[in-house]
């Protein structure tokens, strides 16, 4: 039996392919990549050209203190640039995933952008 598929999620996908034939990090500039489940946000650096996922933060990394969701995407933001600024990396590329840049979302790049990440 197949699984249905919502219209939503399919047009998602396809949004989200979209951008990545157009968008392309580097280990210089490596893409900001975001997903957002039903209970929280993930955020990673990777850099397309070699298939690497340079850095990760999410809602469940020691450090994110409770709260709403967009407080706690900031903070994700936040530990997200702090780990980049270790790796050296100033600069990142931003894909949003298809999602508004809208609340949560907005949320994880005002942290980032805070703590210093330049896109």
């Amino acid at each position: 039996m197949k699984k249905a598929t919502s219209i939503k999620v399919k047009r998602r996908r396809k949004i989200r392919l979209g951008i990545r034939k157009k968008i392309k990090g580097t280990a210089d500039m490596p893409r900001f990549s975001v997903f957002k489940s039903n209970k929280g946000v993930y955020a990673q650096l990777i850099d397309d050209i070699n298939s690497n996922t340079l850095v990760s933060a999410s809602y469940r990394d020691k450090g994110i203190n409770p709260g709403t969701k967009s407080e706690v995407a900031k903070q994700v933001g936040e530990l997200l640039a702090k780990k980049a600024k270790e790796k050296n990396i100033e600069a990142v590329v931003f894909d949003r995933s298809g999602y508004k840049f809208h609340g949560i979302v907005k949320s994880l790049a005002d942290g980032a952008r805070e703590a210093g990440l330049k896109f």
